[in-house]
């Protein structure tokens, strides 16, 4: 009896030392995470929303890894204990916003069994921010991602916050991440930002600067307000429309308060109406050497309404068909930012395609117009007045001609994200704009004279050729 008592006393204790032993197996770990909402709530455009009034039904999980030197995440049971509170960033360090999301270069996860935010970077090359570098460089190298150059930075509790953030403009579901990171000097001796950041906005201005006199003299001047007076000027209008556009889309830190979306909507429909009162411009020229009866019946106010409709009853429709394959056809929608900002949709290489093919039509269109102009012009042998004066605008829609092709040709190289072809469209961008104003302004002795009148200044001397008979007249009795 007592050797079966022992037995059976050595068997239970061998079971319960199993049954232990399989509990030790598996372990309950509690990790402290900041959330930047309370519990039942999550950011919904940047509000913090109870999770009832929002589609979405789980609230937020986060993304755990572990350190390398430990092996607890395949063998450890994960218990959050959430926290509700902002980070505290001292005096020399900032808020900086992070959207983790599957298309996007960044990555957020909960490091274990520390309990740090960790913030992946795959490829700093793809950045929009050439300043990352600078501001991540205490990142350390991750050794089992080495091959991407991908880069990690921990945050302790109390120097981050993490949430679910839901974007409903951009249809987003991401995990978003307020952290502390260190002030960082701008370095204005990098080449990159000095070109993208100072010089192009500055060239911008000017180009505005000088569309904005081609339109005011075409428009003050009475002189000048025919019908190709009236589409230099709606042209160069539709041209400072664009360059206000495409400044906006410079300063990609203004994410919060612009819509990237709209300004490249805008400044490429613009651009494309401007091709579209050369292209109304060429024909109107075109179909003056065209025709035997040159004095029609019909004002210049007319026929500058019936050109409006052709350029912008063209642009609105195919504006609508661009914008309507990007949001229904464009598979691969690119998005900016991410980031310093929620991530924002912008217009696709699709929508793009329909813009610039039809851009690329007004070229071809216009080529046309000025080699069968210029081989009419060679066969006549007399022609009056009205066709000694469109050669003069037919010069200029040459010129224009060559000089916007030229500018639209290296804007859409610029979009191959190579450096050297974005610095050479800055500055074409800056030249198309002081060519513009020669050619329509101060490369005509005419336009110089009718400003020397007007302004008492600028005298041409002696030669009119070239003017109205109006202002022949004027000219004879101011003394020319």
């Amino acid at each position: 009896m007592h050797l079966a008592t022992v037995f059976l006393l050595v068997s239970l204790l061998a079971s319960h030392q199993r049954f232990a032993g399989g509990n030790t197996d598996i372990r309950t770990s509690t990790v402290k995470i900041a959330k930047c909402c309370e519990l039942d709530e999550l950011l919904l455009d940047d509000t913090c929303t109870p999770l009832a009034l929002t589609n979405e039904t789980k609230p937020w999980q986060p993304e755990y890894t572990e350190d390398k030197s430990s092996n607890l995440l395949s063998r450890t049971q994960i218990v959050p204990d959430y926290r509700f509170g902002l980070p505290r960033c001292r005096s020399n360090e900032h808020q900086w916003h992070v959207y983790y999301y599957p298309s996007g270069p960044d990555r957020l996860a909960i490091v274990l069994p520390s309990g740090k935010l960790r913030h992946y970077i795959d490829d700093l090359k793809k950045g929009d921010d050439r300043n990352r570098e600078e501001i991540l460089e205490s990142f350390k190298f991750n050794d089992e991602e080495e091959e991407t150059k991908s880069i990690y930075y921990d945050y302790s509790f109390g120097q981050y916050c993490a949430d679910k953030a839901v974007l409903s403009r951009d249809h987003l579901v991401a995990t978003y991440a307020m952290i502390c990171v260190p002030e960082v000097a701008v370095r204005w001796t990098d080449a990159n930002y000095l070109m993208k950041h100072a010089i192009d906005p500055a060239f911008h201005a000017i180009s505005i600067a000088a569309y904005l006199i081609v339109a005011v003299v075409y428009f003050v001047l009475p002189q000048l307000r025919d019908l190709v007076g009236n589409m230099i000027t709606s042209m160069t209008l539709c041209l400072i429309t664009n360059q206000c556009a495409s400044t906006v889309r410079i300063f990609t830190e203004l994410g919060n308060h612009v819509s990237f979306m709209i300004a490249d909507t805008v400044a490429y429909v613009s651009l494309l109406a401007a091709f579209f009162w050369l292209n109304a411009l060429g024909y109107y020229v075109w179909n003056t050497f065209r025709s035997r009866n040159v004095f029609l019946r019909i004002t210049d106010g007319r026929k500058y309404c019936y050109y409006s409709m052709y350029v912008w009853g063209s642009t609105v429709a195919i504006a609508a068909t661009a914008i309507f394959a990007h949001f229904a056809l464009e598979t691969n929608k690119p998005f900016i930012g991410g980031t310093v900002y929620p991530a924002q949709e912008t217009v696709g290489w699709l929508a793009i395609s329909v813009l610039f093919m039809s851009i690329v039509l007004t070229i071809i269109v216009n080529f046309s117009f000025v080699l069968t102009t210029a081989n009419r012009i060679k066969r006549m042998s007399t022609y009056g007045r009205i066709h000694h004066k469109m050669k003069y605008s037919f010069r200029m829609f040459v010129f224009l001609f060559a000089i916007m092709s030229t500018s639209w040709i290296s804007l859409l190289l610029s979009r191959l994200n190579y450096d050297v072809l974005a610095y050479c469209h800055i500055v074409v961008n800056l030249l198309q704009a002081i060519l513009i104003l020669y050619i329509c302004v101060f490369g005509q002795r005419r336009v110089t004279f009718l400003l020397g009148k007007t302004c008492n200044c600028c005298s041409t001397g002696d030669n009119i050729e070239g003017l109205d008979w109006g202002e022949e007249m004027t000219a004879i009795n101011a003394g020319y």
